[in-house]
């Protein structure tokens, strides 16, 4: 089967992300960020979510596990960047959220015996310095983690667990995959609201209806995004999906009328030269490194 239309998709749904900070900074201009805003907005993709989870109840039950993880993977990582990228710097947050195609990478490996190739090392190494030349890394970032910072490789790390217990939930259906991870994260932050003490301010008709926006074009690409991680291997999607944060930093430099220097379009280069490495066909006479669990 060919990857090209996963490939394509998940490329897509991630610069769709790399472009959401658009509508944060709008609600947070208005003063609607963190566990409110992921309840308002997963609120109401659960309305869609659990009537879907129930229809295929019976084709995801026997790797409901699987679903599971989905649900908690995805829907923690998303409730932890949003609250890191609220209380945080946002450059430090991003880059330590980066670090998901190591995880993504290695769990590839480790969980699923995928092959480290030499050739899937030298992209994940490409990547991780173009996001390094992308964010222009300085010494001010090499400091002690805060919570924030600690939020950030959370949702790194579950961001890339969702990936792997999406590839290796093969029978789950790919609405449940999309849809699961909504319900778990509108589920965690109604669970974290009152123990912050924050909750959403009340709707109007123009609030709910940009609410609404927001929420359909999340869903668009997390379908898009899971359909990617569900047909190609782990390892490669971890790459791709970095497409994510030159979309981010690029789109935030051009519109925040912020001058583009070498070093960000340096590093974007480095990202897309990384990514066409990660989707080319790999030749069985590859030398690769096999996992020692296998």
């Amino acid at each position: 089967m060919s990857t090209l239309l996963p490939q394509s998709l998940l490329v897509a749904g991630a610069i769709a992300w790399g472009l959401g900070w658009l509508p944060l900074h709008h609600f947070a201009s208005i003063g609607l960020v963190g566990m409110p805003l992921v309840l308002l907005v997963y609120g109401v993709l659960s309305l869609i979510a659990i009537p879907v989870l129930w229809r295929e109840r019976n084709a995801w039950r026997p790797q409901r596990n699987g679903l599971l993880a989905i649900a908690v993977c995805g829907g923690g990582a998303t409730a932890a960047l949003v609250t890191a990228l609220a209380t945080g710097e946002v450059v430090r947050v991003m880059l330590l959220f980066y670090l998901a195609p190591v995880w993504g990478v290695l769990g590839g490996w480790l969980v699923l015996g995928e092959r480290l190739t030499l050739l899937r090392i030298v992209a994940l190494l490409l990547a991780m310095l173009g996001i390094a030349m992308t964010l222009g890394i300085s010494n001010e970032l090499i400091q002690p983690l805060s919570g924030s910072d600690w939020l950030a490789l959370a949702a790194g790390l579950g961001f890339s667990l969702n990936n792997l217990a999406t590839r290796a939930a093969d029978g789950v259906p790919l609405a449940s995959k999309t849809l699961a991870p909504f319900a778990g994260s509108a589920l965690i932050a109604a669970l974290l609201c009152p123990a912050l003490d924050e909750y959403p301010p009340p709707l109007n008709v123009e609030l709910s209806w940009q609410i609404g926006l927001m929420a359909l074009g999340w869903l668009l690409s997390m379908a898009a995004v899971q359909y990617g991680v569900s047909h190609i291997e782990a390892g490669r999607a971890a790459v791709l999906v970095v497409f994510e944060l030159v979309a981010a930093v690029l789109s935030s430099a051009w519109l925040g009328e912020q001058v583009i220097g070498i070093h960000e379009w340096g590093g974007a280069a480095l990202v897309t030269f990384a990514a066409l490495i990660a989707s080319w066909p790999e030749r069985p006479a590859l030398t690769a490194i096999r996992s020692p669990s296998i």
